[in-house]
């Protein structure tokens, strides 16, 4: 009867019932389930992000939150393994994802910062050759779209405030700024 006690005390405890002693506090579950567990999860970790450091750090990040919040672990639902495995896949792609967004933030800064030179009367040039398109295009409309496009353009009216200043129904302000819209597109050559 002994030896029957000292086998079952030797034998190793499953991941899924590491990960429910560790939901109990248990620290030595918790050590043994990460010797179990860590060289898997680094592995994977290690493939989605290509450097070993940052792999390192997500790995640690993911047991810490395995040991916070190990009691959600729910054997009915799936493997521990698999809970640990989602846990450090959702993990790494969280680093991918913040070292592409800072990537993008750094080269839009860099950008911003760059100092294009400019050629000022071609710019000047342009604007006014826009302007005249625009103002000759403005005469295209009826004066009652040209009105509402001036309103809600040049002084920034709402539509609600065009209709209270023009003494007429908000449907026909829309129906006159969708309509002045649509022939202002065709009168500049605008494609959608």
């Amino acid at each position: 009867m002994a030896d029957g006690a000292e086998q079952g005390a030797a034998r190793a405890r499953t991941v899924d019932e590491l990960f429910v002693a560790t939901a109990a506090g248990d620290r030595a579950a918790f050590s043994e389930l990460y010797d179990q567990t860590a060289p898997r999860v680094f592995g994977l970790v290690r493939r989605l992000l290509v450097d070993a450091a940052q792999a390192e750090e997500v790995t640690q990040d993911v047991y810490l939150e395995a040991w916070q919040t190990a009691a959600r672990f729910d054997p009915a639902r799936g493997s521990a393994v698999s809970w640990l495995f989602t846990l450090a896949h959702r993990r790494a792609v969280d680093r991918v994802r913040a070292s592409q967004a800072a990537r993008e933030r750094d080269l839009k800064t860099g950008v911003r910062d760059l100092d294009v030179p400019v050629d000022e009367v071609s710019e000047i040039v342009e604007v006014r050759v826009e302007h005249e398109r625009v103002t000759s295009a403005l005469a295209g409309l009826s004066d009652a779209q040209r009105e509402c496009l001036s309103l809600a353009y040049y002084d920034g009216c709402s539509q609600s405030e065009i209709a209270a200043k023009l003494d007429v129904p908000l449907g026909t302000v829309k129906t006159r700024l969708r309509d002045g819209m649509i022939r202002l597109r065709e009168l500049l050559g605008v494609t959608t």
